[in-house]
């Protein structure tokens, strides 16, 4: 047999809160919308519960019991907690968020995107703080995300991590980036060139996951001489602007530091998919109404507003 205090439900809650301000049977089952049968089974089954007869009969009608008061009071906190588990959870107001976000996010952006991300949060969220990480090997950033220790992570994989929500940001198209003085600037690659060529490379981002390229590249049968590899792409430019080695990497990237030093953008003679950047969260704050915003932000960042929930596990 159950233990009577397991039987506790909500509608004996809302009874018990009735009689209890009431004092009487007849005006809560009018309260309630119940007959006065139901209102006295309701309070035998409520005493059976309680060990406590909760409403007596005196001069003047029914009065409470002394443990009655506090009955009232733990009846009234829990509806109204219940209230709060079951409401929807109110808009949020960027202007009154005190929240810190934590972004994940590879060094390899267009030098652009990262600060406009945080023009928007400045902007729209003056007392929220936001706090740049960067992926590196030493990160495992899908524990980061179940831990709560990264909101949110950018970056491109060509099979995305299994059992989080992601939505694409944007695509770009593979290119090479040369100094401006090297002999091929002006030329352009062939693949026999390419092939030749010292090759400047990233170290890993993600333990024990192939970099895009090198991945590209393996597909097709194909390997590059990698003559020189650098923990930081904000390196690639001045690296690139005094060896003769050639650096593939996305447009954005290749094309930012073009139009401010000495780099020449070319084709790249060997064919790449698209790199597809995505932002990735854990489920669990797939319905936080400050981080719904936040993606939202990284979102018209990227000049991309669709598809902010698919990719669901």
């Amino acid at each position: 047999m159950p233990k009577l205090r397991e039987q506790l439900d909500l509608h004996l809650l809302r009874v018990l809160q009735s009689l209890l301000k009431e004092h009487s049977v007849s005006r809560t089952a009018i309260r309630l919308g119940m007959s006065q049968p139901a209102v006295s089974n309701a309070l035998r089954r409520l005493r059976e519960i309680t060990g406590d007869p909760i409403l007596l009969r005196g001069k003047k009608g029914m009065v409470p019991t002394e443990r009655g008061p506090l009955l009232l009071a733990h009846a009234t906190e829990a509806l109204q907690a219940i209230e709060r588990i079951s409401a929807s959870a109110e808009p949020m107001d960027p202007s009154q968020s005190t929240r810190v976000f934590n972004l994940g996010a590879p060094d390899y952006l267009d030098g652009a995107f990262i600060p406009d991300i945080a023009e928007r949060v400045r902007r729209q969220a003056p007392q929220a703080r936001l706090v740049v990480h960067t992926i590196n090997p030493d990160l495992d950033y899908v524990q980061a995300l179940e831990e709560g220790e990264l909101d949110v992570v950018i970056g491109n994989w060509l099979e995305p991590p299994e059992k989080l929500h992601l939505a694409r940001l944007f695509d770009d198209e593979v290119v090479c980036m040369l100094g401006r003085h090297h002999p091929l600037a002006q030329r352009g690659l062939s693949l026999q060139h390419y092939l030749e060529m010292p090759h400047l490379a990233p170290s890993a981002h993600v333990t024990d996951k192939r970099g895009f390229i090198d991945g590209c590249l393996a597909e097709q049968g194909i390997s590059r001489h990698v003559q020189m590899v650098v923990p930081y792409f904000g390196l690639v430019p001045g690296i690139l602007s005094r060896t003769d080695m050639v650096f593939t990497t996305n447009r954005q990237f290749a094309e930012y530091y073009a139009r401010i030093l000495p780099i020449t953008v070319l084709p790249c003679p060997v064919h790449f998919p698209l790199m597809r950047f995505y932002q990735l969260w854990h489920p669990r704050t797939h319905n936080a109404a400050e981080l719904l915003w936040f993606r939202r932000c990284i979102a018209q960042a990227a000049g991309r507003l669709d598809g902010l929930s698919e990719g669901t596990p």
